[in-house]
Formats: C-alpha cells, sequence, structure tokens
C-alpha cells in the first residue's frame, strides 16, 4: 500500500541496494556503476516491480546527473580540453554520422511488411532515418562515473571523450530537429540552430562575470569556505535551468559548463570534495538506479526479438568504429582510440528521451520500443565494463611505471611528465 512517506522506503532500498549490488560487481572487477544500473533493472518494472519511478525519484535523478557532470567540470582540465576541441569536434562528429547510417540499415532490413507492422504516422523512411538518429545518443554521465572511479577523469583520452560527448549533444540536437521538422511543421531547424548558438554566447559571458564575481567575493577574508559550496551550486543550477528553459539545450550542458568556469578558480579541490560527498551518498545512486527504474520489458516476437539484437550489435559497433575513426583522423593512438569509442557506446536516459519525442510525433511505431529499451539497457550496462576493459590495453612494448603504488599507464605517465595531472590522480 502506498502511502506519503512511501518515497522514504524507496529511496532506502535505492541506497542500500545500489551500494550492496556495487560491491558485489567491484568483487568481480567491474565498475560500481554497474551494480547500480542492475539495482534499478532488479527493483524496477523490469523484474521484481518493488519500486516505480515516482516525481520524487525522477527530480533527484535529474539534479543528481546535473551534479555529476558539474564535479565533471570541475575536475576537467580546460587547457588540455581546448587542445583537444577540433579532435572532439571529430570523434563527435563521426560518432553520429557512423551510427546513424548503422541504424537506418538495421531498420530498412526490418522495418516492412511481412517483417515488423509499424503504426508510426509518417513515411517508412522517416521512420527508419529516426532509428539511426537515436542511435546517435550519447550518455555521457555513465562514463564520466567510470572514469572518476577508475581515476581516469584527466587523461588524453578522458579530456576526448568529454569533450566529444558534449558535442555530440549538440549534434544530436540538431540531428533530432532536423528529422522532426520533416514531420512536424510547427519544428524551425532554423530556429533550434541560432538557440545554440546563442546559448553558448550568453553562457560565455555568464560565466565570465560570474567568474570577476566569484573572485573578487572569495578573496573577502570574512566569508568561510562552506558558504562557497552554495554560491557556486547556486550558479550550477541557474546555467542549467537556462540551458534547458531558454535555449532548449540539455541541463547536463549548463551544468559541465558551469564547472569548467569554476575549474580554473583556486577553490576547485575544496568544492569538488564537498559535491563528491552529496552525489556518492545520496543523489548519484538515484540517478543510476532511475535509468534501470525506467525499463518496461514488452512482449517481443521473434522478429522484433531479431530486430533488438541487430540493433543492439550496429549501436556498439557503430560507435567505437566511429568514433575511433574520427580518434585516429586525429593522430590519437590506438588504444586511446579503443578507449574513447568504449566511452561513447552508453545511450543510456538520452535515447529514452529522443524515442519518447519521435513517438509523441509519429516517428516510431510502438512496436519498435522494446528494442530501444534493449539498446537501452545493454549499452548502459557494458559500457563501464568495455571502458575499463580498454584502460588495461596500454601502449604495445611500453612498460607500465609503478608510481605510488599504483601501475600506471603510458597516457597516463606522459600527462604526469607533461604537469597535466599530478601522480596521486591514478
Amino acid at each position: 500500500m502506498e502511502t506519503s512517506y512511501s518515497y522514504l522506503l524507496d529511496l532506502a532500498l535505492i541506497l542500500l541496494s545500489t551500494k550492496a549490488l556495487g560491491l558485489l560487481t567491484k568483487r568481480f572487477n567491474m565498475p560500481q556503476v554497474v551494480g547500480a544500473l542492475l539495482a534499478g533493472l532488479i527493483l524496477g518494472p523490469a523484474l521484481l516491480g518493488v519500486i516505480t519511478e515516482t516525481t520524487f525519484i525522477k527530480r533527484t535523478a535529474e539534479i543528481g546527473v546535473i551534479v555529476l557532470m558539474f564535479t565533471a567540470g570541475m575536475e576537467t582540465d580546460v587547457e588540455e580540453l581546448k587542445k583537444s576541441g577540433k579532435a572532439s569536434f571529430i570523434i563527435a562528429l563521426l560518432g553520429v554520422i557512423v551510427p546513424l547510417v548503422g541504424g537506418y540499415f538495421v531498420a530498412v532490413i526490418f522495418n516492412k511488411p511481412g517483417m515488423i507492422e509499424s503504426d508510426a504516422g509518417c513515411t517508412i523512411f522517416l521512420q527508419n532515418v529516426f532509428i539511426g538518429v537515436i542511435l546517435t545518443a550519447t550518455s555521457v554521465s555513465i562514463t564520466v562515473e567510470t572514469l572518476k572511479e577508475m581515476g581516469k577523469l584527466k587523461t588524453h583520452s578522458g579530456n576526448a571523450i568529454l569533450g566529444a560527448a558534449i558535442i555530440d549533444d549538440i549534434l544530436g540536437i540538431v540531428a533530432l530537429t532536423i528529422i522532426t521538422s520533416m514531420a512536424d511543421a510547427s519544428v524551425k531547424i532554423g530556429m533550434v540552430l541560432l538557440n545554440v548558438l546563442l546559448f553558448f554566447l550568453v553562457a560565455a559571458a555568464a560565466g565570465w562575470i560570474f567568474y570577476k564575481f566569484y573572485m573578487w567575493w572569495s578573496s573577502r577574508a570574512e566569508y568561510g569556505m562552506h558558504r562557497h559550496v552554495i554560491v557556486v551550486f547556486v550558479f550550477c543550477l541557474l546555467m542549467s535551468f537556462a540551458a534547458e528553459e531558454f535555449f532548449g539545450v540539455a541541463d547536463i550542458t549548463g551544468a559541465f559548463i558551469a564547472g569548467l568556469i569554476i575549474s580554473i578558480t583556486q577553490k576547485t579541490r575544496y568544492l569538488a570534495a564537498r559535491f563528491e560527498v552529496l552525489s556518492y551518498l545520496y543523489l548519484s545512486p538515484v540517478f543510476f538506479a532511475s535509468i534501470g527504474l525506467k525499463v518496461v520489458l514488452p512482449e517481443m516476437n521473434g522478429t522484433i526479438v531479431a530486430f533488438a539484437v541487430a540493433l543492439t550489435v550496429a549501436a556498439v559497433v557503430t560507435k567505437v568504429v566511429g568514433c575511433g575513426l574520427g580518434a585516429k583522423l586525429c593522430r590519437y593512438k590506438n588504444y586511446q582510440c579503443v578507449r574513447i569509442g568504449a566511452g561513447m557506446i552508453s545511450r543510456g536516459e538520452v535515447a529514452l528521451i529522443v524515442a519518447s519525442k519521435g513517438a509523441a510525433v509519429g516517428l516510431l511505431g510502438s512496436a519498435f520500443l522494446g528494442p530501444v529499451v534493449i539498446v537501452v539497457v545493454i549499452t548502459t550496462i557494458i559500457t563501464p565494463i568495455l571502458l575499463k576493459m580498454a584502460f588495461k590495453w596500454n601502449a604495445p612494448n611500453l612498460p607500465m611505471l609503478e608510481k605510488g603504488g599504483f601501475a600506471v599507464g603510458y597516457e597516463e605517465l606522459a600527462d604526469i611528465r607533461s604537469g597535466k595531472i599530478s601522480s596521486d590522480k591514478k
């Protein structure tokens, strides 16, 4: 029986199960985030049905991913991110084009009479293109949490993944808008592109103003450091709100940019440590569990199962190939290309949001929702696993260096020697 205090029980179950399964997956040398994702699947409608996604869980999860991306921004090396800017764009561009083409051709094979009957309200061509658009999505939050857990967020590969994922979000918005405008005349692609451009201009101006204010304010000795946490968090929330509300850009993009602004101050380590506690204790478990709680597996016949398998394989392969090829063109080493490709696989809640928007305007038939959910579940779970495996692969014929009790790979050693990261970040 549901009561007004049921959210307390839901929260207790989520925190307990995510931590327990996180420790279990860690014993099998898998990232703990995998356990948190499994906890949501097990407790949610897909299996036990003990917990459903309530408004409380949904809102808490949204704050959780905002804080996660905010801390990722704070821990990002801005100079290194600038250097990887061109490479990140190429990686993101190919990471959108290749999955779009791959998803389209998989849909062409299955979306026809005698295979899967679609009830979407547009042409088969647009439906097939839209399935490709779903595969362009990237859920960087899973990768960020995994990289933070492994201590690899500040590596060359980590910076490239972060930069590419942010650009991928923008390109995904453009692709979604273009295909939606073909099915809905009220959507204007020109206005969307203008809003994206305006957002980055406004974000740059707001960031400069806040930086100047913060440096002046923080220099006043009478203010204690505990107040800094509140001030920067307010800035993060305002940037996230403005991104979504006024420009139609993902709120996590606003949060990440806010984090980048804070990263160039002198208080980054203190602030990041405070948000890490909040995220670890409360917000991150709810966010990752909420992804599993969204999953509802419908009834599927053999053809739909085959389509789900083919779409999942395409989702994994096209991201690895597309992003890996982009990284190779930018002269990254082979092992770095694999890391970057693996880090971009997860579709997470982003693909579910894209799919739901497409279904609302008649771009996706109901029979295809099940396979999309399966793609989300599998790519979300395997991304941390593949990413950890990829980071175990170092450049051939280059020895590992023992530093501070940790085995440091070639990429991380190069960063340490260049001063980009310190040895305690391993």
